[in-house]
């Protein structure tokens, strides 16, 4: 929110679904588990008007686990429908060497360019923390990758629908570039 609105953005933190109605652009955060934060958005009416408002083409932007929860399962906390709007899967990062979650700064290798990601080299930093990691069904969706004993999805899009792991709020000047980015786009 912070950073949206060091940018110039005009933000509204959505505290009824209805408010969704009007909005120009959705940032879709997530903090916490998988399981606990998509049942939060079922049981508060949040989940048919953020699907409503994708569909519509309003851009939508999730952040960390909010880009988790734009594919259609994750494994956390047992088997969980996600709300569907990219095809793929989220789970848990295998076991071997690597301490899991994956936290601090890494890179971006990007696979294709797109508006959100204007400005943004390719290897440049961003800041992340997470457990669980996206296995995106189509290669076309993703932008970039990052790599942690793994190459996994770390930035998606699809027409108006856009995911990031990293933090952009921890990310210095690479996460404010791409949500600036993201509020600039017409």
């Amino acid at each position: 929110r912070n950073a949206l609105v060091h940018l110039g953005a005009e933000v509204v933190t959505a505290s009824t679904p209805d408010q969704l109605d009007s909005a120009e652009k959705i940032v879709l955060p997530g903090v916490g588990a998988f399981g606990a934060g998509i049942n939060a958005l079922r049981e508060t009416g949040f989940e048919a008007p953020i699907i409503q408002a994708a569909k519509a083409g309003t851009p939508l932007l999730g952040i960390c686990l909010g880009m988790q929860y734009l594919f259609d399962s994750s494994d956390e906390m047992g088997d969980h429908r996600g709300l569907g709007l990219l095809p793929g899967r989220v789970t848990r990062f295998p076991k071997n060497s690597l301490k899991v979650p994956h936290m601090g700064w890494n890179q971006f290798h990007i696979k294709q360019q797109n508006p959100l990601l204007d400005g943004i080299t390719d290897g440049a930093y961003a800041y992340f923390v997470h457990s669980y990691y996206v296995e995106a069904s189509e290669p076309s969706d993703v932008l970039a990758t990052t790599d942690y004993g793994i190459d996994y999805a770390s930035v998606v899009a699809r027409g108006n629908i856009y995911g990031i792991q990293p933090h952009p709020e921890k990310s210095q000047a690479v996460g404010l570039r791409i949500l600036k980015n993201f509020v600039e786009m017409k």
